[in-house]
């Protein structure tokens, strides 16, 4: 019970007893909570090659069963589990997530075996010990961001990823589908978008500093049903997707297959190719009705495949947009004029603003990166901090929501360790417990700001994570700190007990290696170093000073 992650508010029991599940074990599922009892003949069944099987009409409360059911007087999410020597396992649910959760639990204490995806060797032991549980998040919005435009994650990587995040007690996978460098999301009424604007020629293979290229073409896409697949099974695992489509900077894969959405008055946007390299790209959408009306069209699509119910939020980007071709077109400038507006931070303002009202009127919210408070922040808008705490700030202060990322803290593509064997090093180093020590809250919130503080996200940019070892070793384990610190009531960062949790982690890394998740280890070799190849070919040197 005391290597639980994220750790619970209360759990009470004794370890030297334990429920034992058999074959005649049963499972019941009360209404609402049918989706996890699926899950768990599909994780533990097969883990234990234990058929599960339902328990009789009229069996609820019998001996030898879990036993699923939802009590809305518990917080939503939250949830009680109750292991007792006969009658079995209990999992009440404020609601089907919070049931959800609690299965989660229970395949912790089941130890690193459950993690494993095929049946376990014969004699496994399927002991529970005896527990009571009682538990519950701190936030609503626990999140991961996953940039598949920079290096494109096949489904079956996504899917893998919705998994390992469920299994951390994560809700919010943020899915960003554009950038400069890959359209990966299809929009039938503009095909080219995915025909030409999800492939680039080369990638720089490195960060930014690096004369290193991989000649080979990259890309690929979703297609429609690709990503109805992807939002349903994460709502099995009660978790939101929020779609992003970056505006109106980070556009230039849009505008290599629409040359017309470019400010043409300033570059010939038809010799425009998708981007091959990194950083902030001058090409930005122009300010026409022709644009809008573009993307009105992309985001109806965008709705329909992510309905309201699982993804509420849709993300608009809105960061590092450059203004300077706005400056220089005629058209731009006399948009500005035509609408009285001061600078060309009050175009992108105006901008994000059409579609805050586009996607409010359709029973949406928009959310965008901090910069969309650049030139006024729109009336709905919820705001991702990334730079960090000041935008969030601002924003929960003038009565915004917020969802804090920033990247001093849980920017996950910062590398790990200042050593030198680290892999295409990135930016600040930012170790496990750097992570475990964030606090999403800045003390200087008045408490009504805090309210507006929805919750966190890490986030995951690729420029330097080519395939999905890559993206596990950077991800792992810090993401574990982290989904501890966005479920857990956890002490003031300076106060926080990094030294137990990091002895919880010891079991912890067990159920990674059943799960076949090439995080970077705490000790010993790397994985490069035990598989060679695995994270491709390390830059060399010593990674660069920041």
């Amino acid at each position: 019970m005391d290597n639980l992650i994220p750790a619970p508010v209360r759990t009470a029991g004794d370890d030297s007893r334990a429920f034992v599940l058999d074959d005649a074990t049963t499972l019941t599922a009360g209404p609402g909570t049918e989706s996890t009892g699926r899950w768990l003949r599909g994780t533990l069944g097969a883990a234990f090659a234990l058929p599960l099987a339902p328990a009789p009409k009229g069996a609820a409360g019998s001996a030898n069963t879990i036993e699923l059911q939802v009590d809305p007087a518990l917080e939503p999410e939250g949830y009680r589990l109750g292991v007792d020597a006969v009658r079995g396992v209990r999992i009440t649910g404020g609601s089907a997530a919070g049931v959800f959760w609690g299965a989660q639990t229970l395949r912790q204490l089941l130890g690193p075996e459950a993690f494993r995806r095929a049946p376990v060797r014969a004699g496994a032991e399927r002991r529970i010990p005896l527990t009571e549980i009682e538990d519950a998040p701190r936030f609503g919005w626990r999140g991961l961001m996953l940039d598949v435009a920079r290096h494109f994650m096949p489904k079956d990587g996504v899917l893998r990823m919705l998994d390992l995040l469920a299994a951390h007690k994560l809700n919010v996978f943020h899915f960003h589908l554009t950038d400069d460098q890959g359209w990966r999301i299809e929009i039938k009424r503009h095909p080219r978008l995915t025909e030409a604007g999800a492939w680039r020629a080369r990638t720089k293979y490195g960060h930014r500093a690096s004369e290193l290229w991989d000649e080979t073409p990259h890309g690929g896409h979703y297609t429609q049903d690709d990503i109805r697949e992807i939002v349903a099974y994460a709502a099995e695992r009660h978790i939101r997707v929020v779609p992003e489509i970056d505006i109106p900077g980070h556009s230039q894969a849009a505008i290599s297959a629409y040359p017309e959405l470019g400010n043409t008055d300033v570059v010939d946007t038809s010799a425009l190719s998708v981007w091959d390299t990194w950083g902030i790209n001058p090409n930005v959408l122009a300010p026409t009705d022709n644009t809008l009306r573009f993307f009105e069209g992309v985001f109806e699509e965008v709705l329909d495949l992510f309905p309201a119910d699982t993804s509420p939020f849709i993300h608009v980007g809105g960061d590092e947009c450059l203004k300077d071709q706005w400056k220089e077109s005629p058209a731009a400038q006399a948009r500005m004029a035509g609408l009285g507006l001061a600078d060309e931070d009050e175009l992108q303002s105006w901008f994000i603003r059409h579609f805050d009202r586009w996607l409010t009127e359709r029973g949406r919210r928009l959310i965008g990166w901090d910069e969309i408070l650049e030139g006024g922040l729109a009336e709905g808008a919820a705001v991702s901090s990334w730079r960090g705490y000041a935008g969030g700030v601002a924003a929960a202060e003038a009565g915004h929501d917020v969802v804090m990322c920033p990247e001093q803290q849980v920017y996950l593509d910062h590398r790990q360790d200042g050593g030198p064997d680290e892999p295409m090093p990135i930016g600040f180093v930012r170790t496990l417990e750097d992570v475990y020590r964030f606090e999403p809250v800045p003390p200087s919130l008045s408490e009504e700001a805090a309210g507006h503080i929805l919750g966190a996200q890490a986030n995951v940019w690729t420029e330097v994570m080519q395939d999905r070892a890559r993206v596990d070793y950077q991800v792992f384990p810090r993401l574990a700190a982290f989904a501890e610190v966005v479920w857990s009531s956890l002490p003031a960062p300076a106060e926080r007990d990094f030294a137990g949790f990091d002895r919880r982690m010891r079991t912890h890394y067990a159920r990674l290696d059943a799960l076949g998740v090439d995080y970077r280890p705490p000790s010993g070799p790397l994985p490069w170093q035990r598989r060679p190849g695995v994270l491709g070919r390390p830059i060399e040197g010593p990674p660069p000073t920041v």
